[in-house]
């Protein structure tokens, strides 16, 4: 098996989601809101459905499950699917959180821990996030601050644009602002520290904290880096690449077409195209699959030469 799989995505309906992913992606969904649309994932609570070819209408999770050859040497190492793909749509600010590190998170919840990115896809003027504190603070400080409710004055807001790239290591605090559409990369894993919801209510009550456990795990030191991506645009033929940011766990960039630009699959790592905008035609293997924005494409492990042909623009994930 080595051509393109598209994925059917899988919609999360949270309480600070809006409905941009219907209205910019075309997505149809009877929820009342899209806050996530899982754009690859392999989970008990989130599994996509093949919609092309031989495979078509089986589970993305059980098809990994008996093809492991298809993640690659990087992949298969994993004993569950290493990624989770999403688009978010933050209608309102979503919670105050962190994510544990690996070494935590498999003592205390039996998962990987969680390291991820965002790719700013749009936002409204003005828009902001937390990333991080805005100077160094003891762990006692941070306890003190979430119990006499002055923890915003510690936190790092960030004005955000377009295409800003935010890198979030485990241990880093982070939240996204209300007004932003982004995709976002990272470790499959869905354990989340709540640390402050801004007093929200859900069904009467309020959301469960998740502080001593944030305590243990948050790097109370800024970030070294504020929405840069790792390097310029450069242009190659008929493309325009970037790349994004680079760790252990993956690598993300994009490639901006208008024409054909073909690139190598090799054998280390399968590669995920994630369809920002416009639409084109992705060939590999010897098979073509006609793509357009909001498609979530699975090449194959060693797939070999992959042709973009159209004009679209893709974010390209690896291990």
């Amino acid at each position: 098996m080595n051509s393109p799989i598209k994925l059917k995505p899988v919609f999360k309906e949270i309480v600070w989601g809006g409905n941009r992913l219907k209205t910019d992606y075309g997505f149809e969904s009877e929820l009342n809101n899209i806050a996530e649309a899982w754009m690859l994932c392999a989970r008990e609570d989130g599994d996509n459905i093949i919609e092309n070819g031989e495979y078509k209408g089986t589970s993305f999770k059980v098809f990994i499950k008996n093809n492991t050859a298809l993640l690659g040497t990087k992949g298969a190492s994993y004993e569950e699917f290493p990624l989770l793909i999403k688009f978010i749509d933050a209608k309102a600010d979503l919670s105050v959180q962190v994510h544990p590190d690996d070494e935590y998170a498999k003592i205390h919840e039996n998962s990987y821990g969680k390291t991820e990115a965002w790719y700013i896809l749009d936002c409204d003027e003005g828009a902001e996030l937390i990333y991080g504190f805005n100077k160094e603070i003891s762990a006692d400080e941070f306890k003190k601050s979430i119990e006499d409710n002055t923890f915003l004055q510690y936190v790092n807001k960030v004005k955000v644009k377009k295409g800003d790239v935010f890198f979030i290591s485990a241990g880093t605090l982070h939240a996204i602002g209300s007004g932003i559409l982004l995709a976002e990369v990272q470790q499959n894993c869905n354990t989340t520290y709540r640390v402050y919801d801004y007093n929200r209510k859900v069904n009467g009550k309020p959301r469960e904290l998740h502080v001593e456990k944030a305590l243990d795990v948050t790097n109370t030191v800024p970030p070294t880096r504020n929405g840069d991506a790792d390097s310029e645009p450069v242009i190659k033929g008929d493309a325009t690449l970037q790349d994004l940011c680079s760790c252990e766990f993956f690598k993300m960039k994009t490639i901006d077409v208008n024409g054909n630009y073909s690139f190598e699959v090799n054998k280390e790592s399968f590669v995920s195209l994630l369809v920002l905008n416009g639409s084109g035609v992705v060939t590999a293997g010897g098979t073509s699959l006609d793509v357009k924005a909001g498609d979530s494409i699975f090449i194959p492990a060693d797939c070999g030469e992959t042709v973009l042909n159209g004009e679209f623009k893709v974010l390209v994930s690896t291990l």
